[in-house]
């Protein structure tokens, strides 16, 4: 345990991937965490027992994001059942491609609902929460900075939005001592973007390093936001991609 001891986050979609690692981490450095899932209650469970199981505090809650009052209540309940909120990661999210003249105004709807509507809304919520000291940071991606190839357009412009918002954040919470960053991830090897997928040498092929990073790879950048050291950190995007925006 280090220095996240008495503090609380929620990491929304923390059941795998990346979420499951933040909330882990988090959890190590000393946090209680809570964790927010849609349908997969088996790995948020196990993910929370691995966190009892060393001496850590952990949360299960069920959020949809796609519902305008799930981003809202995840934040209630973190606090009902943990006392507080001083740290929130925006993790959860959808990926929806395909060529522009294909894209529905229903997938339009549901990633702006989940991927920027909710983020927006739980920071919103988790504000009225937080004390001095407090950290909202949310998890992007590198399209946001480059989009290497066609049928990304819609993914690239929500998670272009969210710079915004972070931004936003900084310039309101600021002046209370609560910063707002954001950690762009890259090529991470998870159940969306798999590292032996079919994309997977084209996408290796144009990263500065040529290679995949692990969820253990953005948990290190968030502990790090979300701990001492981030204190002076605020209305930035940290590139955690491997050189793929390079």
């Amino acid at each position: 345990m280090t220095g996240l001891a008495g503090k609380v986050a929620l990491v929304t979609g923390g059941s795998r991937g990346i979420g499951a690692a933040i909330a882990q981490r988090l959890a190590g450095d000393g946090a209680a965490v809570a964790l927010t899932y849609v349908n997969a209650k088996d790995k948020a469970e196990a993910v929370a027992e691995q966190i009892a199981a060393q001496g850590g505090k952990a949360l299960v809650i069920r959020a949809d994001n796609a519902e305008p009052s799930a981003a809202a209540e995840a934040v209630e309940q973190t606090v009902t059942g943990l006392g507080r909120i001083d740290i929130l990661v925006n993790n959860a999210g959808i990926f929806t491609g395909g060529p522009l003249d294909q894209v529905t105004l229903e997938q339009l709807d549901d990633i702006i609902a989940v991927d920027v509507r909710a983020v927006f809304l739980a920071a919103q919520a988790a504000a009225r929460q937080m004390t001095a000291g407090g950290r909202i940071i949310t998890i992007g991606s590198a399209l946001a900075e480059r989009v290497p190839a066609d049928g990304m357009t819609l993914y690239a412009m929500c998670k272009s939005a969210l710079i915004g918002l972070t931004k936003g954040l900084a310039r309101e919470l600021g002046p209370r001592g609560i910063t707002a960053t954001m950690v762009n991830g890259g090529l991470i090897d998870t159940d969306m973007n798999p590292a032996d997928g079919p994309a997977a040498a084209f996408l290796t092929g144009i990263t500065a390093l040529g290679r995949y990073g692990t969820p253990d790879d953005i948990a290190a950048t968030v502990a790090h936001l979300a701990g001492d050291h981030g204190r002076y950190i605020t209305g930035t995007v940290i590139t955690v991609d491997g050189g793929f925006a390079a």
